[in-house]
């Protein structure tokens, strides 16, 4: 079986969220249960400066996008045992940042028809092409209207996932014709609300469509959470999946991080609080290992949850507790943690720009993660601090509802504190139940050990992939 996934991230090459970090690891361990598994991406401005010594340049040919001729080059590189392709054009990649430039619409339109017609090319020919977001998910819409009768490609089967619908990729109805030299009968598959829909048209025509977890599959049916695609996806539910992220367990590892001062596994629990007091001291908190350090590492935005945390913030430090804020977003959230920072010195940190190796040191080093979204397709980040031992506050939404399981005092079972409604008081609950615990130091210890029991490494959800790749074979 031979798979290309196409994508605009992929770690280590290109990252903005969570796609990277998928795209960076599925191929990975498609390869380990037998798929020729390989990867397409365009050629960012980032990825030429930092491996451009090692990327291989194969050929070029001319795309047609409306009534454009338009270069593509294309480059290779092998990367722990998978196949990357790049596309490259300079007018559309050779740019600072993958996304939020005014021509958009017309760069990932060029990529996704790029993407197909290179595919003839190649001396590797898919029988799936596994697409992702809203900017490849045009590559099922140009198969059936362009390519799907002929020779090389009436045999290829999409599959298209959704990892947020939040972003759909709307345009106007002039880039029908001009840019994707699509008919007015064409257009229905893409028109929504007097707009073009990109992901709506890869919904309607893909093969496959899945999302990033099994409740957030189901949450997307509803008008809420469906953000104006939720009929669509009601039409189109008999091929619709959820399949639950993993992470890598080789690039998250306490034992190996070499981001921390002090490795640790489930067997040396105890130096976690060697890496906890080591972080206070990085960002300027009291040194307490008395004191439960409390972490958010992400987005910054409503979405996220963060309004039901600013809502009840000077409750929650009413508490004995340290907050550790790693994150970017809306510019009100950002000036609120830093103005709490300065309020409350020595008890909490608010760094609004990102770092991976930091935010490695604070799942490592924090006690509690609070991660309270209205809506979280999947969440990798309550996966990394369930391996790092750190125990997940949660709402009961999406991926997160699907790997964290409300701790019961009296069985013992359960890996995290979770809470249902988007409620601030009911959130502000769930970190006192999570602070009453982490005092509790038997109750605390056997949290902690059903933490590092969790596995969301990529084995599972990769063979659910390969089941469903084999259904669409037939």
């Amino acid at each position: 079986m031979k798979v290309l996934v196409i994508s605009t991230e992929a770690v280590p090459f290109a990252k903005s969220g969570g796609l990277g970090d998928v795209v960076g690891s599925l191929p990975k361990e498609l390869k380990k249960q037998g798929v020729d598994a390989r990867v397409m991406l365009p050629l960012y401005k980032s990825i030429k400066e930092t491996y451009g010594s090692s990327l291989h340049f194969r050929h070029s040919i001319q795309v047609s996008l409306g009534w454009r001729k338009i270069y593509c080059g294309l480059y290779e590189m092998e990367y722990k045992g998978v196949i990357f392709y790049f596309l490259d054009n300079e007018n559309y990649f050779l740019r600072d940042g993958y996304y939020g430039h005014w021509d958009d619409g017309e760069r990932f339109a060029f990529y996704s028809k790029a993407s197909l017609e290179i595919l003839s090319t190649l001396d590797f020919e898919p029988d799936i092409l596994h697409c992702n977001e809203w900017q490849t998910a045009l590559v099922p819409v140009f198969l059936k209207t362009h390519y799907s009768n002929l020779p090389k490609y009436e045999k290829l089967r999409t599959v298209f996932t959704i990892h947020n619908i939040e972003y759909q990729g709307r345009f106007g109805k002039d880039v029908l014709v001009d840019l994707l030299g699509l008919t007015e009968a064409d257009g229905t598959l893409l028109e929504m609300d007097g707009s073009i829909n990109f992901m709506k048209g890869a919904i309607v025509t893909c093969d496959k469509l899945t999302t990033v977890s099994p409740t957030y599959a189901q949450e997307l049916k509803n008008p809420f959470f469906g953000r104006g695609l939720d009929w669509i996806i009601r039409e189109n539910e008999y091929k619709l999946s959820g399949i639950i992220n993993g992470i890598d367990y080789e690039l998250y590892n306490p034992y190996r991080d070499k981001t921390l001062t002090f490795k640790y596994s489930k067997n040396t629990p105890e130096k976690k609080g060697a890496n906890k007091e080591t972080l206070q001291r990085e960002l300027g908190l009291e040194i307490s290992s008395t004191t439960p350090l409390i972490a958010m590492v992400g987005r910054l935005v409503e979405h996220k949850g963060i309004g039901l945390v600013t809502n009840v913030f000077d409750d929650m430090m009413a508490m004995p507790s340290q907050y550790a804020i790693l994150g970017t977003g809306e510019q009100q959230y950002e000036n609120f943690f830093r103005w709490k920072a300065n309020q409350f010195k020595g008890r909490v940190s608010a760094v609004t720009a990102f770092s991976n190796n930091l935010a490695n040191r604070i799942y490592a080093g924090a006690d509690l993660f609070l991660m309270p979204s209205i809506s979280e397709p999947c969440g990798l980040a309550q996966m990394i601090a369930l391996r790092y031992g750190t125990i997940p506050i949660i709402r009961e939404t999406g991926g997160l509802k699907d790997t964290v399981a409300p701790f019961n005092p009296i069985t013992e079972e359960g890996n995290g504190i979770t809470f249902s409604s988007i409620n601030a008081h009911d959130m502000l609950d769930a970190v006192r139940r999570g602070q009453e615990l982490y005092y509790n130091k038997v109750k605390w210890e056997k949290l902690m050990k059903n933490a590092f029991r969790s596995d969301f490494s990529w084995k599972k959800s990769t063979a659910t992939y390969i089941k469903l790749y084999k259904e669409l074979l037939g």
